[in-house]
């Protein structure tokens, strides 16, 4: 399950996207995937079910919530909840997932083989999602010169 440039550019032409294991907590990574991909245009939809309202926008309590035409999701959640979450998603029949690096689990990765998904793993949105800055910028220079990234 490598991700290739055409998997990640099949993502990223989503204008809609879910997150589940978004955070209300600005120094969490799921706070900052929210706040970034609004940023640059996307149409973000939060998912957690322990919290109304991140970032000043509403926040779904399950995928199941979500509304139909949502097809684009990125796992940002603790390893423990990713399972349920991906059976939720494709419950939902959202076939374009991005599992965060450190969310997968073979478990996880094993519900999704052999299904028709867009799957995406071990990448870094932030790192493939133009405008790409900071250190996010640096490790994709770096990837790219050793020949470390996706195909």
């Amino acid at each position: 399950m490598q991700a290739t440039k055409k998997s990640i550019t099949q993502f990223l032409t989503a204008k809609k996207i879910a997150v589940a294991g978004a955070s209300r907590n600005p120094k969490k990574f799921g706070n900052v995937v929210v706040k970034e991909l609004r940023q640059r245009g996307f149409e973000i939809y939060p998912v957690n079910p322990y919290v109304d309202i991140i970032n000043g926008e509403p926040c779904y309590h399950s995928i199941a919530a979500l509304p139909v035409d949502v097809k684009h999701m990125i796992v940002v959640t603790p390893k423990a909840q990713t399972l349920s979450i991906l059976e939720d998603a494709l419950r939902k029949g959202i076939d374009n997932i991005w599992i965060q690096q450190m969310s997968d689990t073979p478990e996880a990765l094993g519900l999704l083989t052999g299904k028709e998904i867009n799957l995406i793993t071990r990448q870094c949105i932030l790192m493939w999602t133009e405008p790409v800055k900071g250190i996010h910028k640096f490790h994709r220079a770096f990837m790219r010169f050793f020949g470390l990234g996706p195909l």
